[in-house]
């Protein structure tokens, strides 16, 4: 469907309910138990108040930035996603040819319908980087790893808050299974396709440790990003053994129920790193404004998802760049808004404190 006439990026999901069947979109949309993680990534951004600086020249403005030392023209990236042809027949492929008309890099998933190879080659000048589940089969992770670095990624980044997978009632009731035509193509030729298929995916490591970063980095030359942090002294930890950043991540609300917002486990992540690597962060981002707080309590760029998800379900790869488009043009509209000429200028000063604001109101 046209998706040109749309204003705002929560006017994609209700359309993509409809086009999608019930057991594809409550795959997408649901979070774990009771949905209160996943609500609480959106709501927490709406709890923070901005305060903007006035008359400050700044009719010219950019939103260039880098990350890990990599040049971006805005400070999103695509946030790595599953079993993206279910959404649409191009599935990663849409995905991908729009991220690389954006200069937006996308992170590719290991649970992705498109092999990573191919996704390269379709968009070969694009800078995008590999998400990674451990293997327990450790000769096949490195063989994942080293296949992503001989085609060109830029970064791997390492989900870890997945030992186990977070209760999602929805597709238990929906019985949910990958569809028949389909097929996880970064696995090892190996796996079963009946695990798979009710993805449990036996393969994944669910003896997580911090010497588990230190072997990845031992195995590429690549920066290694930890996904999926939410304390500050875990980042450090995550630092120890050669974290090159962190992404903080709730996996969307999907995994713990009642884990706290992105947004609201930033700022301790941030003041513990204390700028010795990048952080980022996902979760809940659907307004431009949303990437401006996040950035002034810390963050170096946010990654975007279920949104692009359903631009994808809507209008292949033209529905994920109107999506990109109006996150874009909205975080332009709130620099300018708040006399930003500059990724540089978003900083702490533009957030209200809560607790002031609060006290001289009674």
């Amino acid at each position: 469907m046209d998706t040109s006439k749309l204003l705002n990026l929560r006017e994609f999901e209700p359309l993509a309910r409809e086009q999608l069947s019930q057991m594809i979109f409550e795959y997408y949309a649901s979070g774990a138990n009771d949905d209160v993680t996943l609500s609480a990534n959106q709501s927490a951004y709406q709890r923070i108040l901005l305060r903007p600086h006035m008359m400050t020249g700044n009719a010219q403005r950019s939103m260039k930035t880098t990350v890990i030392g990599q040049p971006m023209n805005i400070p999103i990236l695509i946030a790595p996603m599953a079993y993206m042809k279910m959404a649409h027949p191009d599935g990663e492929y849409a995905m991908a040819r729009a991220a690389l008309s954006h200069s937006i890099s996308m992170i590719v998933s290991t649970t992705a319908t498109v092999a990573l190879e191919d996704v390269a080659a379709a968009v070969p000048n694009a800078a995008n980087w590999f998400q990674l589940y451990l293997y327990k089969d450790r000769a096949a992770a490195r063989a994942l790893v080293e296949r992503a670095e001989s085609c060109g990624y830029k970064a791997i980044v390492l989900t870890v808050d997945r030992p186990v997978l977070g209760r999602r009632e929805a597709d238990i009731r929906n019985n949910f299974a990958l569809p028949s035509n389909m097929e996880i193509k970064n696995f090892p030729a190996e796996a079963n396709r009946e695990g798979v298929s009710a993805y449990h995916a036996p393969i994944f490591e669910d003896n997580l440790r911090w010497s588990d970063v230190s072997w990845l980095k031992s195995i590429t030359r690549l920066p290694v990003l930890v996904k999926g942090v939410l304390r500050g002294d875990d980042a450090r930890l995550a630092i120890e053994r050669g974290a090159d950043g962190i992404i903080v991540s709730n996996h969307g609300g999907r995994q713990l129920d009642g884990a706290l917002a992105t947004i609201d486990a930033l700022p301790d992540v941030v003041q513990a790193v204390d700028g010795v690597v990048d952080v980022l962060i996902d979760g809940g981002i659907r307004r431009g404004t949303d990437v401006l707080k996040a950035l002034a309590r810390g963050a170096k760029a946010v990654l975007l998802g279920r949104s692009l998800l359903w631009g994808l379900a809507l209008n292949g790869e033209t529905g994920v760049g109107h999506v990109l488009d109006l996150i874009t043009q909205e975080l332009d509209l709130a620099m300018a808004l708040c006399g930003c000429h500059s990724i540089a200028d978003i900083t702490p000063d533009l957030l209200a404190d809560e607790k002031k604001i609060f006290q001289n109101s009674v």
